[in-house]
């Protein structure tokens, strides 16, 4: 037997529980992994309360690290002992053991430890596609980032420093800005008491910024628009705050001929050799030091409901894991 967080209904956090289930041999294709340590993220919680449905009863969590126990039929690439981690699913990180098909996961190289992998892979991955598909930053570029505090925040910071970038980030306390300044933001715009789409104008003497990277969504939708260069791009990835609805397309032509998309790391790692790819620039950049990963908060697998609490009520920055 081995323990997992599994769900059946949506809801809060409380409609997360801790069932003992036997985990079976793996399948062709796939591998059994102990996990060492479990990232948390923003769409966990969109898939705990509905907003993202999933099949009832699930278990959740999309990113993990651990040790490969057994290997199934067909799996040459992986062997039992490998340390691997991932950060594209399939859904049910929050376990202490799971089977996995072998070709979402990525090895990990002996100066890469369990925790930092299972902070980075999903977070370190859409930062590289946002900055390398979605808008390729180009040396140069000044470009706006929401929330630059948080996990995907700070490692984006980092990343769009390294690209030649000039980087405005937004966050919520004094406390957030210095972290975002620590790890390379050139701007910070306090948005509890400062006009964001203002002081974008102000750093860029007018131009505003080619893109925008907007993972908070509701709350932050019109700030971004208004922070764009005509033509410029607002990358809306996620809805912390809850999702953009009865978007008026007309917008973008009046504000400059803009452009939208609502992009997801799951279209962009969907193939196995496109997940690798993404992975070994992220590893890359954490090899030569460009990316550190800051993991401040760590809870017990059991203690998740607290996680998400914290999570969702914006008292987190970097990243977070559960050890199970």
């Amino acid at each position: 037997m081995t323990r997992k967080i599994q769900m059946t209904k949506a809801g809060g956090p409380e409609v997360m529980q801790m069932v003992d289930v036997d985990v079976p041999p793996p399948g062709a294709g796939e591998v059994q992994i102990r996990h060492t340590a479990i990232g948390l993220n923003f769409i966990d919680t969109y898939h705990r309360s509905g907003l993202y449905p999933l099949p009832m009863p699930c278990g959740l969590g999309l990113e993990a690290a651990g040790v490969v126990e057994v290997v199934g039929e067909g799996v040459t690439e992986i062997s039992e002992g490998d340390r691997v981690a991932y950060g594209a699913g399939p859904i049910g990180a929050y376990s202490e053991k799971r089977n996995i098909p072998a070709g979402r996961l990525v090895k990990l190289a002996d100066n890469v430890d369990d925790e930092t992998a299972a902070a980075m892979m999903l977070k370190g991955m859409t930062v590289r596609y946002l900055l390398r598909e979605t808008y390729e930053v180009q040396p140069g570029d000044t470009i706006l980032l929401h929330a630059v505090a948080g996990g995907v925040g700070l490692i984006a910071c980092q990343w769009a420093k390294a690209l030649g970038a000039t980087v405005i980030g937004t966050t919520s306390s004094p406390e957030k800005a210095a972290l975002a300044t620590e790890h390379g933001c050139d701007h910070v715009i306090n948005y509890t008491h400062e006009d964001v789409a203002a002081r974008v104008r102000e750093i860029t003497d007018g131009a505003g910024v080619p893109v925008v990277y907007d993972g908070v969504g509701a709350a932050t939708i019109n700030a971004s628009l208004d922070s764009l260069a005509p033509r410029g791009v607002l990358a809306s990835f996620g809805n912390a705050s809850g999702p953009v609805v009865n978007f008026d397309l007309g917008l973008l032509a009046a504000k400059g001929s803009l452009y939208i998309t609502r992009p997801s790391l799951m279209t962009y790692v969907a193939s196995d050799d496109a997940l690798q790819a993404n992975a070994r620039d992220l590893m890359d950049v954490l090899a030569n030091g460009k990316v550190k990963i800051s993991i401040n908060q760590r809870y017990p697998l059991e203690d998740v409901q607290q996680a998400h609490q914290a999570l969702e009520a914006g008292k987190t920055t970097g990243s977070t894991v559960l050890l199970p």
